[in-house]
């Protein structure tokens, strides 16, 4: 993240950590009571507070819909999440950088040049 053009190093928190403090915690309640209130299965909301699990589309809405956290944040702080984490394994991943081969017999400035002197549509 930037900001204000300075390197931030922070790592985000995953979102369920976020949920448990926001939620649970806040009004005082179990993982039982607010799974059964959020109509999901126990285990599966666990898995999310714990961080062993990504926040669905559909669990930060059924979150949103009971208890008024946005669902665009709760998305966001996962993509954010994401992002960080699968950087930390950049050089893992061998991808080399895309680089167009022009038609033979074309430069590249031919293309441009060519591209440039096309007429346009109305």
């Amino acid at each position: 993240m930037m900001a204000l053009g300075i390197p931030v190093k922070m790592t985000p928190s995953h979102p369920g950590e976020f949920v448990r403090a926001e939620v649970l915690e806040e009004l005082g309640l179990s993982v039982s009571e607010c799974a059964r209130i959020l109509g999901v299965p126990r285990p599966v909301l666990s898995a999310l507070l714990n961080g062993e699990a990504a926040l669905s589309a559909e669990m930060a809405l059924r979150i949103e819909k009971a208890f008024g956290l946005d669902l665009d944040l709760l998305l966001r702080m996962q993509a954010w999440h994401d992002a960080c984490h699968i950087r930390t394994r950049a050089d893992e991943i061998a991808v080399e950088r895309y680089q167009p081969v022009p038609p033979r017999g074309v430069s590249r400035v031919n293309q441009r040049e060519r591209a440039s002197n096309r007429p346009r549509d109305l």
